[in-house]
């Protein structure tokens, strides 16, 4: 169950030019689910990615760093789902590159041009064989429109696939953003449990794409929790193919504006999306601080009321048991923090409610008022530190009864 999503019809996500999708039922894990995706990117594109920070980081994602690294025109990703092969060895790394390396022979490319990606079960060996017998089915399936068939075959244990698009006239020209994602559990910032994937037909120079992957991914999947866990395979990846005729050298660039907004746009509704599909999620929050000295520290505090399972649960039940939040905030390790002048509201549809100030419970506050506002589907905690003009959102959801069942039950 989501909250309030639901994927976009396929006509409703545009086709990038330079850029075809194959999707294929491999076998990776389970039989009868497309579970292999080929994404295949015409000649001088330029692509960026970021990545996880995890240090037993899987195989696929050493790879893609390398190859990324190297400068050369990458022409093809290849994206399985069901098995992560992280915590895999040595025997993880060869079984990545003999994916490149059979994905090059396909399409009559150099294994360094293919970035690899993973999903799914870790410590478990990457089905090779299978995934290379699948791959020519995947060749014969590309097609420009395989945006909506894609975004299902790269999901594990979410329950719709998520994807997003848009178009925006710039310099008489039309650009288009399509994106893709997957994840719905083990997502906490830098980055989620997630694999997102973004292209564009606009043209971008190579140091300004890592600039606006960074950018876009700090704007959406860095913002997201769902339960405080750093997986082992996270990538964000943009690719800008050029084939509009708008180009972009710096960011200083007339019109960049507008497209930095299209593709931070699109990611954060894919990133949002990954929330609102959270494992057993029943509510969507929206946790904003404002009135901080800086970002990071309206992070921080967001960071920590989301994070919380207490908290989490305490929505799930529309318990207004709303002291957690104030120990949450407490222990956000901001210094110097003056607690008197610390306010924080419950919001949702239209319904403002001042939980607690000056150091302790709202005078106008009843109990009530906080349920009412607790039952519904998407709530805002707003939280003002009162020392500053800075601010940051944190999105996340609910902890329900259904996280421990999805996730004691992965495997089966």
């Amino acid at each position: 169950m989501t909250v309030n999503y639901a994927t976009p019809a396929p006509e409703k996500l545009f086709p990038v030019a330079g850029i075809r999708l194959g999707v294929a039922e491999a076998g990776i894990r389970k039989a009868d689910r497309r579970d292999l995706t080929l994404l295949e990117v015409e000649s001088g594109a330029t692509v960026a990615g970021v990545f996880t920070q995890n240090r037993f980081c899987a195989a696929p994602v050493h790879l893609c760093r390398q190859h990324l690294a190297s400068g050369r025109d990458i022409r093809a990703l290849v994206i399985n789902t069901g098995i992560a092969n992280a915590g895999t060895g040595d025997e993880g790394m060869r079984a990545a590159q003999d994916t490149c390396a059979a994905v090059g022979q396909l399409l009559g490319v150099d294994a360094g041009q293919v970035l690899p990606f993973s999903t799914g079960v870790i410590l478990e060996p990457l089905p090779v064989d299978r995934l290379v017998a699948a791959l020519p089915r995947c060749r014969d399936d590309l097609q420009a429109d395989r945006w909506h068939a894609a975004a299902h075959a790269i999901m594990t244990t979410d329950t719709v696939a998520k994807a997003a698009s848009r178009r925006v006239e710039i310099d008489s020209k039309t650009v288009t953003v399509t994106g893709m994602s997957k994840g719905a559990g083990m997502i906490k910032p830098n980055m989620a449990t997630m694999l997102g994937f973004v292209a564009t037909d606009a043209g971008v120079a190579a140091p300004l794409l890592q600039q606006l992957v960074r950018e876009a991914a700090d704007e959406s999947f860095n913002c997201i929790t769902v339960d405080g866990d750093t997986s082992t395979n996270d990538s964000f990846i943009v690719i800008a193919t050029g084939r509009s005729g708008a180009t972009f050298a710096d960011a200083a660039a007339p019109g960049y504006a507008r497209l930095r907004e299209a593709v931070v746009g699109v990611a954060r509704e894919l990133a949002q999306a990954i929330v609102r599909d959270g494992e057993g999620a029943t509510k969507f929050i929206t946790v904003a601080v404002e009135g901080g000295r800086d970002r990071e520290e309206c992070r921080a505090v967001g960071y920590a009321i989301a994070h919380s399972p207490l908290v989490k649960t305490a929505f799930f039940a529309s318990d207004p048991n709303l002291g957690r939040i104030l120990a949450a905030i407490g222990y956000a390790r901001v210094d110097d923090l003056a607690v008197d002048n610390v306010r924080v509201w419950l919001s949702s549809a239209g319904h403002d409610v001042l939980v607690a100030e000056k150091g302790g419970r709202a005078a106008s506050y009843r109990e009530e008022d906080g349920a009412r506002v607790m039952q519904s589907k998407e709530i805002i905690v707003r939280v003002d530190l009162g020392r500053g003009k800075a601010s940051a959102n944190v999105y996340t959801c609910d902890l329900s009864y259904d996280y421990v069942k999805i996730n004691a039950d992965y495997r089966s």
